[in-house]
């Protein structure tokens, strides 16, 4: 408790000290926050890798002070911009005896600066800029981390994001590399004419989905509206008006737990393409996998904690296939809704109240006994039909839907199905799961705009949603769905 009280001193102390020296600035008609500009013509990333082509040329370059080594008359210091860190040369003949005065003294690690001079390699070989001017753009009044230790306290890497962006280049490669893939997934509907789509966030009812959603209230109307849980109702209706690809990149809301998986808001993307099923979006999401990871690793192969993961080479299971396989049971000889229920039973099973149907047990095993096994990448196709209200059924098996999950590392990265368009059957099966919510205290209802774009007559089509969050985990080594948003939902400070 000593070490802490100290350590909170000493900070405290650092900061009244800058808080000193901004007042000495300011006074001195030198105040660091008054730049509104600087001119940067290179960056640390192209004088470090191209320095033959920057050798002798004068440059204007900026960034954070991150180091200073005070050698009498002549000094080095490490900024860091936003590819990495650069070493800057500053000595009192070039820069002028104020403003190297200034740089000793009234300069500190985290300062922003910006710096003109000639590129030259030092007699270690380190590209570096020779600087001729040397300006304090903006002070910081708070200390960095320790430099060797950076910040150690996992929640506060989270909750501090701008101060292990500072510290860690490892973390900002991991959001340049989400960048990476997005634009990929992008690109790759782009280049075969899908349309990019946005839809409404809040909406005026709570669907019938199993979600939980988060609930405000719009006072101008005087009405409870919901944050979106999905994007598809509404994408499914821009089929249905004549679009026939299209997908939507954004947002989505479920007041739900946190754990390394799931966070209360997330990005997913959403596709539906006409006239196509899920067996063709199966190959369609194969390659949209393979491109992602291209543009993220540069190669189909990743290495996630260890594991090798071949994105060119994925095993494909019915859900039945995939229970007989890792648990032994075979569903296909399941012939009633009792039979299911004593080997739930069996296996020590549990299962939702009302839900102890043959298809609801089929899935409860697969939670329960294949999910975390799917290591390799994974299609597992072809689900019950009482847990996929928007999937068409199986013409040769109607207790089975036309539907795909994929997995890796035992991670669902996404969803398929082959879209449910009879505008009877689905009215049905909503009407059903509105039900099942209402009985759980839910204030669910039917998207009666939605079943009237059905009866309008939707084209056959194939909709996948893709958990970008997840994908973007396996895709950068990041143990935790927290480890790729830039801000996760974090408890207030007290």
């Amino acid at each position: 408790m000593d070490e802490i009280r100290t350590e909170e001193e000493a900070l405290i102390e650092q900061a009244r000290i800058r808080r000193e020296k901004l007042a000495k600035l300011v006074a001195e008609g030198n105040d660091p926050y008054r730049a509104t500009s600087w001119n940067v013509t290179a960056a640390s990333c192209g004088i470090r890798g191209n320095f033959e082509e920057w050798e002798g040329k004068t440059v204007s370059v900026a960034g954070r002070l991150m180091s200073r080594r005070i050698m009498g008359k002549a000094s080095f210091s490490h900024i860091s911009d936003r590819y990495g860190q650069l070493q800057i040369y500053v000595t009192r003949q070039d820069v002028g005896e104020a403003c190297y005065a200034a740089y000793k003294k009234d300069f500190d690690i985290g300062d922003i600066v910006g710096a003109e001079g000639f590129v030259f390699k030092t007699q270690t070989g380190e590209p570096s800029v020779h600087v001729t001017r040397l300006v304090l753009l903006s002070k910081a009044l708070l200390p960095l981390p320790e430099k060797y230790n950076g910040l150690q306290n996992q929640d506060m890497k989270y909750r501090l994001r701008h101060v292990d962006l500072i510290m860690n280049q490892d973390v900002r490669e991991t959001f340049f590399k989400r960048a990476r893939i997005i634009r990929a997934i992008r690109d790759f509907l782009d280049s075969r004419g899908f349309l990019e789509a946005d839809t409404p966030i809040l909406l005026p009812l709570e669907i019938g989905a199993d979600a939980r959603p988060f609930k405000t209230h719009h006072n101008a109307l005087d009405l409870d509206m919901y944050l979106r849980i999905e994007t598809e109702l509404y994408l499914k209706r821009l089929i249905v008006g004549g679009f026939e690809r299209v997908y939507e990149m954004g947002r989505i809301f479920r007041n739900e737990g946190m754990d390394p998986k799931h966070n209360p808001e997330f990005t997913s993307v959403e596709i539906y393409c006409a006239y196509v099923d899920y067996r063709e979006m199966m190959d369609f999401t194969e390659a949209l996998v393979r491109a992602a990871a291209r543009a993220a690793c540069g190669a189909e192969k990743v290495v996630y904690q260890g594991v090798e993961l071949d994105f060119g080479n994925w095993e494909k299971l019915t859900m039945t296939e995939a229970v007989k396989k890792y648990s032994g049971v075979d569903f296909a000889a399941v012939s009633s809704d009792g039979e299911a229920q004593a080997l739930a039973k069996a296996h020590g099973v549990e299962l939702e109240k009302g839900k102890d149907t043959k298809g609801y047990i089929l899935a409860a095993f697969f939670d329960e006994f294949v999910e975390d096994k799917l290591i390799r990448p994974t299609f597992i196709y072809e689900y019950p039909v009482e847990i996929s209200p928007l999937a068409k059924r199986k013409p040769d098996d109607p207790q089975m839907c036309e539907r795909f999950e994929f997995f890796a590392m035992g991670m669902e990265l996404g969803n398929c199905f082959s879209e449910l368009n009879d505008p009877v059957d689905q009215k049905r099966r909503m009407v059903e799961q509105a039900e099942r919510k209402r009985a759980q205290g839910a204030n669910a209802q039917l998207d009666e705009d939605f079943i009237d774009a059905l009866e309008h007559g939707m084209p056959p089509t194939g909709g996948l949603g893709v958990g970008v969050d997840r994908l973007v985990m396996l895709l950068t080594d990041s143990a935790s769905i927290r480890d790729v948003l830039l801000f996760p939902t974090m408890r207030p400070k007290k």
